[in-house]
């Protein structure tokens, strides 16, 4: 994922959109393995899309595709890809249609997309995500962001690669994770094939430390969580998920 925006990096804007992209394609199988955050800047844009593109299955970017100056993430990925940047006649008829007399230049420039994209949309929304080969353009708006999973999950779902679901059990405990070593060293040597991940909780009550246990298959899954509860004290766990 290339997260884009001097907004971002100046922390006049707080980015909302990486959790949610994460458990979105966990829900398809996928794991997010990297994310880089960029300015408004279209050779660091593009440095970044010519880098990841060639070596991920799917790339991400998210925001820099308004009306505005500083909008710049469609001439970077364009650059990236070698192409040039054209007008969809499809979203220009859109835009015109949406903003009638009131339809300005500025308008039109999101009608604007590298040069052999692919404009994918589903019945419910009509209004085309950009896709360069596996390079998916999305708005850095959190609201809209969140809508347009729905077209990425259907075209990943279509065109793969397919997976299964990951799959995530969780336990609460009031025991310091350094006094949970040993045990959770004892199942992370009888699970490899479960993620076994710990987060300490500071200032909250009910719980010190959470423990989550990841993977494709749900009965190891489990396992490795059960495995783990046998060897807690008793009155432990807090609770579970």
């Amino acid at each position: 994922m290339v997260v884009i925006g001097d907004e971002i990096l100046s922390g006049k804007v707080a980015e909302a959109n990486l959790g949610v992209l994460a458990q979105a394609l966990r829900s398809l199988g996928i794991r997010l393995r990297r994310v880089v955050v960029v300015a408004d800047e279209v050779d660091a844009i593009a440095g970044e899309v010519r880098e990841l593109a060639p070596t991920n299955d799917w790339l991400f970017t998210s925001g820099g595709i308004g009306p505005t100056h500083d909008d710049v993430t469609v001439e970077a990925v364009a650059k990236a890809f070698g192409v040039g940047v054209v007008s969809s006649p499809e979203m220009e008829a859109m835009l015109r249609a949406h903003y009638r007399e009131l339809c300005t230049e500025g308008h039109l420039r999101m009608a604007l997309v590298p040069e052999g994209s692919a404009l994918e949309v589903t019945r419910e929304i009509a209004w085309p995500t950009i896709r360069l080969k596996n390079t998916w353009l999305l708005p850095g708006i959190p609201e809209v962001f969140r809508m347009k999973l729905a077209v990425v999950a259907g075209v990943i779902a279509r065109e793969g690669p397919a997976s299964d679901a990951f799959v995530s059990r969780a336990v609460y405990t009031k025991i310091d994770e350094g006094v949970l070593r040993p045990a959770l060293d004892r199942i992370v040597a009888q699970f490899p094939d479960v993620a076994i991940g710990s987060y300490p909780k500071w200032l909250d009550p009910s719980y010190k430390t959470k423990l989550t246990f990841d993977g494709r298959d749900p009965a190891r899954v489990t396992a490795a969580r059960d495995a783990f509860l046998e060897l807690l004290p008793e009155g432990e766990p807090q609770r579970m998920e």
